[in-house]
């Protein structure tokens, strides 16, 4: 198996990321001001080698993963590619909802009234289990489900990727922060969720993973 690098991208801000509503397989447009900063981040990223281009299938990763190809170098040689498996956590009944309110119901009959004090005080995989658990259809993705559809999307960048490559993988904040929390060895604060835009890298040897930039502003 190959030895590379994917460059994990965080979508540019969103409407629902404006209006801080739960955004998980639900989608809104990239908002003036998330256009500008993937636009940023395409400047910052045009030098890059990438070897190949994925997103997500929701229109913001896609969008955002459109201004960055663009703006590479090689970029008459680059077509992106929509990888479902790296959508954000399907948030199932709460899709759509106030951020903070449905944390709030979810955690607190774990002692928590944020999702930061949930995911410091349990974890987040244990989050995904909350949720699914208090979503009245029991729609969400739990743990094991969100993490059987993202290890089949590890497992399509592995067949495609060569020695020395660079991916570059356009995704989402919950799952960012998720590929973060189980691949760094507790080297990052994944309380603090990805910034729009942000930058995160993870290296690949063979069946070894390994988080080592997370959130980097590209500006």
């Amino acid at each position: 198996m190959a030895k590379y690098q994917v460059y994990i991208v965080r979508h540019g801000k969103t409407w629902f990321n404006r209006y801080d509503k739960m955004q998980g397989w639900s989608d809104s447009p990239l908002a003036p001001d998330g256009v500008e900063v993937a636009k940023k981040a395409a400047e910052a990223l045009k030098d890059v080698d990438f070897s190949a281009a994925f997103s997500s299938d929701a229109r913001r990763a896609i969008d955002t993963c459109k201004i960055i190809v663009d703006a590479n170098k090689d970029h008459d040689k680059i077509t992106p590619v929509k990888l479902p498996e790296f959508r954000e956590e399907f948030y199932g009944y709460f899709e759509g909802n106030n951020s903070p309110e449905t944390w709030f119901i979810v955690g607190q009959p774990h002692g928590a009234e944020t999702y930061g004090e949930l995911v410091a005080k349990c974890g987040m995989d244990a989050s995904k289990d909350f949720l699914k658990e208090a979503d009245p259809f029991h729609d969400a993705e739990n743990a094991e489900e969100y993490w059987e559809r993202v290890n089949k999307g590890f497992k399509k960048l592995d067949d495609v990727a060569k020695d020395g490559d660079k991916i570059l993988l356009v995704s989402h904040g919950t799952t960012i922060r998720s590929i973060t929390d189980r691949y760094n060895a507790g080297n990052f604060d994944i309380t603090v969720s990805p910034r729009n835009a942000s930058l995160t890298i993870m290296e690949v040897d063979g069946d070894e993973r390994k988080v080592t930039t997370y959130n980097k502003m590209l500006n």
